[in-house]
Order: C-alpha cells, then structure tokens, then sequence
C-alpha cells in the first residue's frame, strides 16, 4: 500500500488484538453500479509535479523485527549470469508516465506520483488486463496493442478523482493495491483494490474504508463491469460487531478463487494504530459473475497460536474439480491459502496452510464454511536485504544532490499461489548468501534470493495435513532477484517471474521455468536501460536510500502451454520528473525447448 504519513505499529499491541477464536460474519455485497474502461487520453509530459503520495511502510508492518538465533541465512548454490532470452515474447506495460497522466474528462491530470508501482495481471480470451498503481489498462495478446486505457482507478470505479488541481485542491478516495484475475470458468474478469475515504479539503484519511470489486459482464474486458465493495471499517457502522483498533482498512487484498468462490485476504489495520490479523472474506463466484449482490462470508479473530496471521494468499485453483488432493474425498469444496506463521521473525523454517471447506455453500443463501490450518516445517527463508543496482544517470538524484538509490524488497510474505494437481505452489522473497561475508543478513555478500515451495495439502479423519513435497531456491551470483510470482498450468509445468537488480545489471524483468524436476535457469525478459530514479528512496522526499520496488508482481495462466507475467523494470523513453519505472509484460511458452 502507498500512504501519505506513516503507520505506526507496535509488536505489542499487535499481539493483544488478536482474539483466540475464529468469528465468521455474514456481510452484505454492495452495489455501485456498472462501469467500463475509458479511452486513451494521449497525455502530455509532466514538468510540474507537486502532489505526491510518497510511500513510508516499514517494511515490517506489524512490528519489530525479531532474530531467530537457531536460523542462519541460507545459502544456496548461486546460479551463473542470466542470459537474455532472444526469444523473449512481450511489450511494455503500464509506465509511472503512463499512469500519472492517465484519466479523460474530470480525470484530466488528476493522478498523484505514486510508488510503488504494485501491480495485477489477468489474461485470457485474447486478452490482457494490467493494473499497476491507480491506472489500468487493457492489451490484446497477439497484438500486443492498448485497446482500452490507461484508466485511474477512481474514475474506474466511479470514485471522485485522485485529485482536482484546484486553488484549493480538492482530493478523491484513496485506492491502492490492485489485483486481477480472469476466471476460465465463468469467463469473466475481477479486479479488486482497497479504498480510504478522505477529507475532500485536506486529503486526510476519514472513517469509511472498503474493497472495492469489478466483475465483467461478459468475456470481454474492454466492456462494461459491474462493481462491487465489501465495507472494511469494522467499527460497529456497518452492521458488524465493532473490532479492536478500529475503524480499520484492509491492506494489500490477496485474492484467489475454486470451482465455487472468489476468496479476497486483507490485513486489518487501524487508521489510527495497531493491527488485527488477517481476514479472508469469501464469496459465490456464479452470483458475482451474474452480478449479483450475495452474502460475504468474513472471517476474523483467526486462531493462530503459532504467530500473527498476516497475508494469507488465497490459491488460484487451476482444476473445476474438487478433489485434487490426497486423503478423503471432500465434495463439499475446499479453497487452500499459504502463509508465513510469523511475519515478525528475522528468519524461519516453517509454513503455515490453511483451508477453506464446505465452499460449495456459498451458492446457498446462509453459507457456511470451516477453517482449519497446519503449520509445516520447510526450507529456511528470512528478511532479504535492498538490492543494489548497475551505476548510471539518476537525474532526479544528481538535482537533488543524493547518491544512487538501492531497491526496496521489503519482507518475506507470502506472494502469489497456485493450486495445481494437488499442489500449492508459492514463493517468498528471501535473504539467500553468496559468500563468508553474509553472517547476520546485511553484509555484502548477502543478496536477496527467492525461496519456493510445492506443498501437498491432505485430509485425514476430517483433519488437515500437509508437507512440502518439492522446494529450493533461485540465486544469481552478483545479482538480487526478489518478489516472485509463480503461476503453474494444470500439466505441473510452469514460471515463476521477478525483478532483478545488481551490480551488473541495471532493474530488468526476468523469470525462470519451474515444475516437477525443479527451476530452470534465470533468463532475462526485458532488461533495464537506467537506474531506478524514483522519488520515495531520496531522503528529500522522505525516504531513506531505498526506493519502493512494486510490493508485488504477477502471473496469470491462459492455456497448458502460455503464461503470462508482468514486473517492474526501468524502461527507456519518456518519464515524469519524479520517477522513471515501467512495467514488462511478458509471456512464456511453457513447453518449449529449454530450461
């Protein structure tokens, strides 16, 4: 998420929010009418750019970082040099230019510099749908063409805009952390973000949060959407009981869905402070693809002894079938999620999986569903530290009078899970060693790597087991690669796609084929042509050396054989005053020849 002002949070205070029992809650699904994409606004360059919306998240939000002596960084055997891939598939995606200037009529100018350029991808009936930030667009596959966008956030979802240039400003709702996907069983398309009220005069948050969601009508994401939200405040307004810390928002929405819902995932946290867990909120996908408002199943107070529940990434369920896992047939539904126990640790070696049952209620008008989790014991992940980057012009940098920037690569949460043929398949961004230099994770020999895990979830007597069947690592000597995104066809072959950053390589767009036999090696999709010159890592803008990277990337399946992915990178062309990233969207034949 992208703030204004900081959020405070101490560990302490975290820890007593949470209660010791699951409460299941049924909200009501609100309308907001229908919307649709608008059309290219061709903007101009951008010379004056005065309201900004630095991002200053720690990069633990839930409190101080704890050392776990009987941990140590791991260190895998670091990979040669990527090679770049002169088969490479894909274009240009959505640019800080592009989404600054985005927006048509009373949008007109009307976006904030933001960072990070967080980002979503759906793919999938000819097209590709991109989110990064408060902009989104829409590609065609084979064209490679913008066929609709890039479009603000707000004026997407009928919101007042970001900002009115005015003499007074006037301020729009706060929206971040976009998400998308394309479900292939209902053909239609979801993309999700968390909204703040604020003070039309000041900008200052008000209490009044929610998800926002659209569903496409038809298959088609260049029309028209139906649009949803689901009321995060949680103060007692919005006919739930009132939590503590609140009014809240919900952080970061993860999403997933199976054969019967669509799942979304937040981090409630206070406007104010303090924090309290994580929430699933879980809804019929049929009544959303028909557009209608169903009951939302909220779940909070999730027991979790073992730590805080923070991030829980719902799975992407790759199979309309329900029993892709081993042990007792289970036909009422079942959607998994993946987590780290606990987010506050300087190092761990566990997993934590959870499960959704009897999701086949959700199609009912009272649904019902049980939650269930087991942690595991896995491979050894921790805090990853900033990525360094290729020397070379920083203009904003050099007026400012500051030194090159380093890469934000924030924590080790979970990122974006699959669940194919009976597998979770999830990554974490990881501090990995490259040398005897790496003792306490933030020498020079320490890099930031990426850990993934395949883990087999089963039920035995109506209870949840699971283990890690296949895990490793992904190193490149020199280099730093970090936030993953994995996405697995229903054959067990797929990508797992991220960012990387050295003192060779300037920020580029790479991935790596990852299956049953393992990952292949990194290969380079798009590299990087300058430094990143963003506003949020220079001490003027509020920062401290590191600029925010996007928190997250993404992957989407179309077939067995294609996957798409999009990350960040530094592009070439035309950029604003304040920042110069872009995005690469990219695609992988799966089953071509090569590692």
């Amino acid at each position: 998420m992208k703030f204004s002002s900081a959020v405070g949070l101490l560990l302490s205070v975290a820890l007593a929010s949470i209660a010791s029992a699951q409460t299941s809650i049924n909200q009501k699904l609100t309308s907001a009418g229908v919307t649709a994409l608008s059309s290219p606004s061709g903007g101009a360059a951008i010379t004056d750019d005065l309201f900004t919306k630095p991002a200053k998240e720690t990069d633990h939000e839930v409190g101080t970082v704890v050392p776990n002596a009987a941990l140590t960084v791991p260190g895998p055997a670091a990979q040669g040099a990527p090679a770049v891939l002169s088969n490479a598939i894909g274009f240009n995606g959505i640019s800080h230019f592009d989404q600054r200037t985005a927006g048509t009529g009373i949008y007109t100018n009307s976006q904030f510099s933001l960072e990070p350029p967080d980002q979503g991808l759906a793919a999938g009936e000819g097209f590709i749908l991109e989110a990064v930030n408060d902009a989104l667009a829409v590609y065609g596959q084979r064209s490679h063409t913008l066929l609709v966008g890039p479009t603000p956030l707000n004026q997407f979802f009928k919101l007042r805009p970001e900002i009115v240039r005015s003499t007074p400003p006037v301020f729009g709702q706060f929206v971040s952390d976009p998400k998308a996907y394309f479900d292939p069983q209902t053909r239609r398309w979801f993309v999700t973000a968390l909204e703040i009220d604020v003070d039309p005069a000041t900008g200052a948050f008000q209490n009044h949060t929610s998800v926002l969601l659209a569903v496409s009508k038809t298959s088609n994401p260049t029309g028209q959407f139906n649009l949803f939200s689901i009321d995060t405040t949680d103060d007692g307004t919005n006919g739930t009981p009132s939590h503590p810390n609140c009014p809240c928002f919900g952080d970061q929405p993860l999403i997933g869905a199976n054969q019967d819902g669509f799942f979304i995932s937040t981090n409630e946290f206070g406007l104010a402070v303090g924090f309290n867990g994580a929430q699933i909120y879980a809804i019929s996908k049929e009544e959303l693809a028909e557009g209608e408002t169903s009951p939302v199943v909220h779940l909070d107070n999730l027991p979790f002894p073992e730590g805080i529940p923070f991030s829980l990434q719902p799975a992407v369920t790759r199979s309309l079938f329900p029993r892709d896992f081993d042990g007792d047939d289970d036909d009422r539904g079942i959607e998994f999620l993946l987590s780290v126990p606990d987010i506050t640790l300087l190092f761990d070696n566990r997993l934590a999986v959870w499960s959704l049952t009897n999701t086949r209620s959700l199609k009912s008008h009272h649904p019902q569903l049980t939650l269930a989790h087991v942690v595991i014991p896995s491979e050894t992940f921790g805090v990853p530290n900033d990525a360094e980057q290729k020397a070379g012009p920083t203009p904003l940098g050099t007026a400012l009078g500051e030194p090159e920037e380093r890469l934000a690569t924030n924590d080790q949460r979970m990122q974006q899970v699959f669940f194919v043929d009976g597998e979770l398949w999830g990554a974490v961004t990881t501090s990995v060693s490259q040398g005897p230099n790496c003792v306490t994770g933030f020498e020079s020999d320490c890099k930031a790597g990426v850990a993934w895990f395949a883990v087999r979830p089963n039920f035995r007597h109506d209870t949840l087991h699971a283990e890690v069947r296949r895990q490793g690592y992904i190193s490149v000597q020199g280099e730093n690669v970090f936030y993953p995104s994995i996405a697995m066809g229903e054959d067990g072959r797929g990508v797992i796609a991220f960012a990387l950053s050295g003192h060779d390589f300037f920020p580029s767009s790479a991935f790596a084929r990852i299956g049953h036999r393992g990952v292949g090696s990194v290969r380079i999709a798009a590299a990087g042509v300058a430094p990143d010159d963003g506003f949020s890592g220079y001490v003027a803008f509020g920062g401290a050396g590191s600029g925010r990277w996007g928190d997250y990337s993404a992957a989407a399946v179309v077939d067995e054989d294609n996957i798409w992915f999009a990350t960040e990178f530094i592009p070439g062309g035309v950029r604003t005053v304040l920042a110069n990233w872009g995005t690469f969207i990219g695609r992988i034949h799966v089953d071509e020849d090569g590692d």
